[in-house]
């Protein structure tokens, strides 16, 4: 029988990896686009980060912007219509592989104080992995 996410149950003791959990095709913007542009592809996908990535094929991740990040901005004072992504996006975001075993892409969320891990592989973003999966994930028995 399937589970709440539709997918099979997992054999017992098996860990669960992060291609069980992540969420595909993710909304993506622009590196040159305003925060506000941000917060309406969030808030029309429902999600609480988008991610930044190349223009070409492989769409690699190259920033994460959350709702965290505009939430700063505002009590900074700044114009979320003037701000531009690339002026509060920082280094290249850790990432993880589908593969990896959601204990442990959890533990790198816990150690880089993030709560959004985008999944690349072969070089190619496929998706992201939060922090609300993960617990979904570890809780689930």
């Amino acid at each position: 029988m399937d589970d709440a996410r539709g997918s099979a149950p997992r054999e017992p003791g098996r860990h669960a990896t992060v291609r069980e959990c992540v969420r595909p095709a993710v909304t993506t913007v622009e590196l040159n686009a305003h925060l506000a542009a941000a917060a309406y592809l969030m808030r029309r996908a429902g999600d609480t980060a988008v991610v930044v990535t190349t223009d070409d094929e492989r769409r690699r991740p190259i920033g994460v912007v959350t709702d965290t990040d505009i939430a700063q901005a505002v009590a900074d004072g700044r114009d979320v219509n003037e701000v531009r992504i690339d002026e509060i996006v920082g280094p290249e975001p850790v990432t993880t592989q589908p593969e990896t075993a959601v204990s442990e892409a959890t533990a790198l969320m816990l150690s880089a104080g993030i709560r959004h891990l985008p999944v690349v592989e072969d070089g190619h973003f496929v998706g992201i992995f939060d922090i609300a999966e993960a617990c979904r994930a570890l809780l689930d028995p």
